[in-house]
């Protein structure tokens, strides 16, 4: 159940809540999880303040040993993530630009694990392999569009299809928005996350296209009958 979830932020979004949701969703857990926040589509007309409103929110992420309650980000699993977060931190880096993070961290405190700065990465192609890799990693990428239509293009251009989010006030493009996205799991305005955080016993968990093999959510109340056998019965009376 990979991913490779888009948040879309329109020109009417409410911005403190969108650059909140997008960033819990890249970045908790250290976008160690198939939910997270690793594509950012948003409005010109918005673009601009968005931006600086989340890469300052990301410089303020405090760091460290995730046993201590003052660190919010915790290390990446292992060297192999490691390393491969420098390798598309350069990507990003060659083809684009570095917003915010960006380093991995060495020296005391961190010598006890695998620390590295929440990236965020903007000025890369639409079509670029970091639109379509799935990281696993404290890394999301931003792009600017001219419209809901593009951005549900770009949104859906994809094998992926698990979450996506919406930060709108505005009914029509809400409406649009739930019935083009192509994904198994989608959110309007959530702030505690954009594309993750589905509530067991509450939202079914599941995925369509490349982030599913069924179709079906998990806990909702198809799930349950692909467990079950069918029996097609006839009897004919004599």
């Amino acid at each position: 159940m990979g991913g490779k979830n888009p948040a879309i932020v329109c020109a009417g979004a409410d911005l403190e809540a969108a650059t909140d949701g997008v960033l819990k969703s890249a970045f908790g857990l250290q976008g160690q999880k198939c939910s997270a926040c690793s594509r950012i589509y948003v409005h010109r007309s918005v673009a601009k303040q968005f931006t600086g409103m989340l890469a300052e929110k990301i410089g303020k992420i405090t760091i460290g040993d995730p046993v201590k309650k003052e660190n919010w980000l915790g290390p990446v699993i292992n060297k192999e993530a490691f390393d491969k977060y420098a390798t598309y931190v350069d990507i990003g880096r060659k083809d684009g630009r570095i917003l915010a993070g960006g380093e991995q961290l060495k020296g005391e405190p961190y010598d006890h694990g695998f620390f590295v700065k929440p990236t965020l990465i903007a000025g890369l192609p639409k079509d670029h392999r970091l639109a379509h890799d799935e990281m696993f990693l404290p890394i999301t990428c931003l792009w600017e569009v001219d419209s809901l239509d593009e951005a549900l293009e770009l949104a859906n251009r994809t094998e992926y299809g698990l979450t996506a989010g919406l930060f709108s006030s505005d009914d029509a493009e809400i409406g649009k928005f739930f019935d083009r996205i192509e994904a198994g799991v989608v959110y309007v305005n959530r702030r505690a996350g954009a594309t993750t955080g589905a509530w067991p016993g509450i939202n079914p968990f599941g995925g369509w296209k490349g982030s599913g093999s069924s179709g079906k959510a998990s806990g909702g109340p198809y799930y349950v009958t692909q467990f079950m056998r069918e029996q097609s019965r006839t009897l004919i009376r004599g």
